[in-house]
């Protein structure tokens, strides 16, 4: 019999980097959401203030396994 899983989207945000931010955004998802499968990574994106790059933001679907 398959498996059955479920989507989110999160956004992680980061001072340092995409990665970071994706990464931040596993892990804190991890701690209350078992499972997690695939994070497919859907847009990346800044914030800026007074001309300078202030925060990376990483939104991405992720799975996890759905359990009855």
């Amino acid at each position: 019999m398959g498996s059955t899983y479920k989507i989110i989207e999160i956004v992680g945000t980061s001072t340092k980097s995409w990665e970071d931010a994706a990464s931040s955004a596993v892990e804190t998802t991890s701690e209350s959401v078992k499972d997690l499968r695939i994070a497919e990574i859907t847009k990346f994106d800044v914030t800026i203030e007074n001309g300078k790059i202030t925060s990376y933001r990483t939104r991405m679907n992720i799975s996890f396994k759905y359990d009855k």
